[in-house]
C-alpha cells in the first residue's frame, strides 16, 4: 500500500495596494509567536528586503511596503520568514489594486516608483517594482495606415521647446532616428511612419530636454497590468518601405516598454 504524502497548506498574502503606490502585505501565519517578516527576493539572488510582519486582524500578520521606501527595478518574490526557520514562499491571496489604475503620481522627487503584485505562472507571489528617473508614460497609441502616434506624459522632469523622440534598432548598428514632438509642459505626442523603417525591433526612447538632456524610455506603468504584453495588442499593417513590403506594429516588452516591430510579410 502507498503512504499518501502530506502536503503543507501555501501561506497566502493578502495585498492592497494605495494610490500613492505603497503595498500591504495580510499574511495568514496562524499561531506564530515568533518575530515574523515578509522577505522580498531579488529574483537575480542579489538584493532581499526584508519587512517586519506585526499581528493584525483575524489572528494574521500585516507588513508594509510604502511608496518611500526604494525597491529596484526588478521581479521579487515573495517569502515568509518565522522566527529562525527557513523563508516559505507565498502565495497570492485577495489582491485589490484598484487605486493603482487610477494613480497620477506627481514626479516632484525626480523619479516614478511603481510595484505591482501578481501570482506567477507556479502560482507564487512576486512583486514587480520599476524605478525611473525621470519617466515618460505612453498613454494613448493612435493606429494609421502607415504608422503610429504616441501620446504620453513625463514625470520627474519638464518638456522644452528642444524635446524630441528617437527610434533605436535594438539588434543591429542602424543609426537613431529622430522625431519631432509636440510638447506642453508634461504631455507630448509624436508619430512614426513605419516606410521609413529597416525590418527589426526598433524601441521608443524620449528626449524631453533634447540632445544634452537625459534620454527616457517609454513605458507603460500606470496602472495595475504587471505584463502588458499579452493584455495589450495592438494590429499590424503591411507597408511598401524602400527595402520592401513589411508588416509593422507596436507592442510592450516583458519590461512594459513600448517598441515596434518591424518584419517582412508572412
Amino acid at each position: 500500500m502507498t503512504t499518501p504524502v502530506s502536503r503543507v497548506a501555501p501561506l497566502r498574502a493578502d495585498c492592497i495596494a494605495d494610490s500613492a503606490g505603497g503595498l500591504t502585505f495580510d499574511v495568514s501565519v496562524r499561531g506564530a509567536a515568533d518575530v515574523a517578516h515578509l522577505v522580498l527576493r531579488r529574483r537575480d539572488g542579489l538584493e532581499e528586503v526584508g519587512l517586519p510582519l506585526t499581528p493584525a486582524a483575524d489572528g494574521r500578520l500585516r507588513a508594509a511596503l510604502p511608496s518611500s521606501v526604494a525597491l529596484p527595478e526588478g521581479r521579487w518574490d515573495a517569502y515568509a520568514r518565522v522566527g529562525a526557520g527557513e523563508p516559505r514562499r507565498l502565495a497570492p491571496g485577495v489582491t485589490d489594486l484598484c487605486s493603482l489604475a487610477a494613480r497620477t503620481p506627481s514626479g516632484a522627487r525626480g523619479h516614478v516608483a511603481v510595484r505591482i503584485p501578481y501570482e506567477t505562472r507556479h502560482g507564487n507571489l512576486t512583486v514587480r517594482s520599476w524605478l525611473r528617473a525621470p519617466h515618460a508614460e505612453a498613454g494613448e497609441l493612435r493606429l494609421t495606415e502607415g504608422g503610429l502616434t504616441v501620446c504620453g506624459r513625463v514625470y520627474g522632469t519638464c518638456l522644452t521647446p528642444g524635446a524630441y523622440a528617437e527610434l533605436r534598432g535594438r539588434h543591429a548598428p542602424d543609426p537613431v532616428r529622430r522625431l519631432a514632438v509636440a510638447a506642453g509642459q508634461t504631455g507630448f505626442r509624436f508619430t512614426v511612419a513605419y516606410a521609413a523603417l529597416e525590418p527589426g525591433v526598433w524601441d521608443l526612447w524620449l528626449r524631453p530636454t533634447g540632445e544634452a538632456g537625459p534620454c527616457v524610455r517609454i513605458a507603460r506603468l500606470l496602472d495595475d497590468v504587471a505584463d502588458k504584453k499579452p493584455v495589450f495588442t495592438y494590429p499590424r499593417v503591411r507597408v511598401r518601405t524602400p527595402y520592401g513590403p513589411v508588416e509593422a506594429g507596436p507592442y510592450y516588452t516583458r519590461d512594459n516598454d513600448l517598441s515596434l516591430s518591424v518584419t517582412p510579410p508572412r
